[in-house]
């Protein structure tokens, strides 16, 4: 059993937990995940670290509320305990180059900060794109402006935060300007593949999570199934890092177009707002 430490809401349904797990605390590294089990009868799904102390023994992820398992977790206080908690799995984060820029969309940005906290620690120049719909979505704004970043930009669709678009707005002036080696994102799958073609146009490396679709986290159910470069693999067990490049993302968005969820919903209305600053 796992006793949740802590429990912070950030929107209507966007919550992070922090949770005693001395042992998984000394093993975490940025990009990875771990998988999760409210209850007994509850089903096992995957989130991605968004914060860890080896020192005080915690670690912490971030989630939407967007099924059952979900909505049982946010209903979940302080002092109650998780069933089980399994980690840490994937292959960490690498990224190459002295310059780089990380790019997280919506509950992406859990992801992202680990990645860009990293990096920075490696002593690498990092530029952070943030995204979301509105700026009720944007997360971890205050984790990221501690942060020793070259530069900051914050980009929402109805401009109510930063300023108004999407993300690939300032990869492109970054890209043009050629003040960047390498690229990693993390986000919606709209985002991830416009993110992808606008690099490819300017030759700059860049680097996929693909943590966001996964969903049993061992490979057997086969939802993050993804075809990268003609070959088959799995975002949980070959990932979750991919060269977004080789990542044909009109098959995966067509696979997740085919699940009637939220998330379809929202990739549609990124694909048309990605579409549209093309």
């Amino acid at each position: 059993m796992y006793q949740i430490l802590k429990k912070t809401q950030f929107s209507e349904k966007v919550f992070e937990v922090r949770v005693a797990a001395p042992r998984m605390a000394k093993k975490a590294h940025a990009g990875q995940f771990l998988m999760m089990r409210a209850n007994e009868t509850g089903e096992r799904v995957p989130f991605t670290f968004a914060n860890w102390n080896a020192d005080e023994g915690w670690i912490e992820f971030i989630f939407m509320v967007v099924g059952k398992t979900t909505r049982c977790l946010s209903q979940m206080n302080e002092g109650d305990y998780l069933q089980d908690v399994t980690g840490p799995l994937g292959c960490p984060t690498t990224v190459e180059g002295d310059r780089v820029v990380v790019i997280g969309g919506g509950v992406g940005l859990a992801i992202a900060y680990p990645v860009a906290r990293m990096l920075c620690e490696q002593g690498k120049r990092v530029s952070v794109i943030m995204g979301a719909r509105t700026k009720d979505l944007l997360i971890l704004t205050e984790q990221f402006e501690a942060l020793p970043l070259e530069h900051l930009y914050i980009t929402t669709d109805d401009g109510t935060a930063g300023e108004q678009g999407v993300v690939t707005g300032p990869l492109e002036r970054i890209c043009q300007a050629g003040e960047v080696d390498s690229v990693f994102c993390v986000g919606p799958v709209p985002m991830m593949k416009f993110s992808a073609l606008t690099c490819e146009k300017y030759e700059v490396p860049v680097i996929a999570s693909l943590n966001p679709i996964m969903v049993d986290g061992t490979g057997m159910c086969g939802c993050c199934r993804v075809e990268v470069g003609g070959k088959t693999k799995f975002a949980c067990v070959d990932g979750p890092d991919f060269d977004a490049t080789q990542v044909d993302w009109n098959d995966l968005a067509a696979r997740q177009a085919s699940y009637k969820t939220e998330e379809a919903a929202a990739n549609k209305h990124y694909e048309e707002a990605c579409a549209c600053q093309k």
